[in-house]
């Protein structure tokens, strides 16, 4: 299916507030200069603030992690979980229309939309509403037929129940999600056969759909202000108020050389009180028992200027300023620094320490020296 954006796009587009606080939180995840790997989840938090996925909205994430608007775009159109179309303002009704749900009588599901949306998937209702699409499996095949509306799941479903869900929906009700035929789960709905323990003492919903219940935003557009901003990678849960200056990015943690385990300062942070401190004595020690000796360095870049650093996986501007600071500006350089020479970079990276060795730079710039491959 051939995926590209609509016709008709927006002036503009930003995050509110909260929801700006919540992607600065996410892109602290990752290290300098992989800040990318953040674009799914921040191109989904801006398609659940505006229903779908316009094109100033993926620039600005773009924008946001400093990528190409190509390579978001790629990714916007390659994951059918974006809609990159208006969706109706009330719901996107998602009908499942694989196997289990097709025998089950999808099909039946798929006529109601048609009659009562629009005749055509992905097209807005006449009063602005709503809108529909068949989808692959949403992996809930006992309780099939059924249909991912917002962000629950409306399961056991019939032609008629799916009507009386559009017409509550469309009246500004917001039904229980979960099983429409009256079971708990996915029991057999004459009753549970086996585990007949585990009848008594339930909660008035299962999991899921208790949570449903719980926060209520099933079709509701997320402004971030919904439930509180975690970022449990730093050890400590952040107010859902906008980010002030730059994101902290990940780092080694004080006085450690990032080893196999990558152990960042945030994830130190998090470790329990009663854990064993190392003292600044042994720190000393354990960084004098790694040999060191400083690669020779140029006090300018060779004619013809520097070789683009960034172009070795891990190194984005800020460290190649620092490398060109420290007297390195090629890949050859890079490539031959000895075992002791790297350690001695990798600790006299500055809020980067450990990089050298963790990302295979001498590997990488051994490669771009010898034939210019990345």
């Amino acid at each position: 299916m051939l995926r590209r954006l609509h016709k008709e796009q927006p002036a503009s587009f930003e995050f509110t507030p909260a929801n700006l606080a919540w992607a600065k939180g996410q892109m602290t995840k990752y290290p300098e200069g992989r800040q990318a790997s953040a674009v799914i989840p921040l191109l989904w938090r801006a398609q659940e603030q505006e229903g779908w996925l316009s094109r100033p909205a993926i620039e600005y994430v773009a924008d946001m992690l400093g990528m190409a608007y190509i390579r978001a775009l790629e990714v916007a159109t390659f994951y059918f979980m974006f809609q990159l179309q208006p969706v109706g303002s009330v719901a996107h009704i998602q009908i499942c229309g694989t196997t289990s749900c097709m025998i089950c009588g999808a099909e039946d599901l798929i006529k109601v939309c048609k009659e009562k949306i629009a005749a055509t998937p992905h097209t807005v209702s006449a009063d602005g509403k709503f809108s529909w699409e068949e989808v692959e499996c949403l992996g809930a095949c006992t309780n099939a037929p059924m249909a991912q509306i917002g962000k629950d799941y409306y399961e056991d479903l019939t032609p008629q129940s799916l009507s009386r869900l559009l017409d509550d929906l469309s009246a500004g009700k917001l039904p229980v999600p979960g099983p429409q035929n009256g079971r708990y789960a996915s029991e057999p709905l004459s009753g549970l056969t086996s585990l007949k323990d585990h009848e008594g003492g339930k909660a008035q919903y299962n999991a899921s759909v208790q949570l449903a219940m719980d926060v209520r935003d099933g079709i509701k557009r997320i402004d971030g202000t919904e439930v509180p901003l975690l970022t449990p990678w730093l050890g400590r849960a952040e107010p859902a108020t906008p980010a002030k200056g730059k994101p902290k990015e990940p780092k080694p943690a004080a006085g450690k050389r990032v080893d196999e385990t990558g152990i960042t300062v945030q994830e130190a942070r998090a470790v329990p009180t009663g854990a064993p401190k190392v003292s600044a004595k042994q720190r000393a020690a354990d960084a004098a028992s790694v040999a060191q000796e400083k690669p020779a360095g140029l006090t300018a870049a060779r004619a013809g200027g520097a070789d683009d650093l960034k172009r070795i996986k891990g190194v984005g501007p800020k460290l190649e300023a620092l490398l060109n600071r420290l007297g390195y500006y090629h890949f050859d350089q890079i490539a031959a620094w000895s075992p002791a020479e790297v350690a001695w970079v990798d600790e006299n990276l500055e809020g980067f320490k450990g990089r050298v060795s963790r990302d295979g730079w001498v590997e990488q710039a051994r490669a771009l020296a010898e034939d210019g491959k990345d």
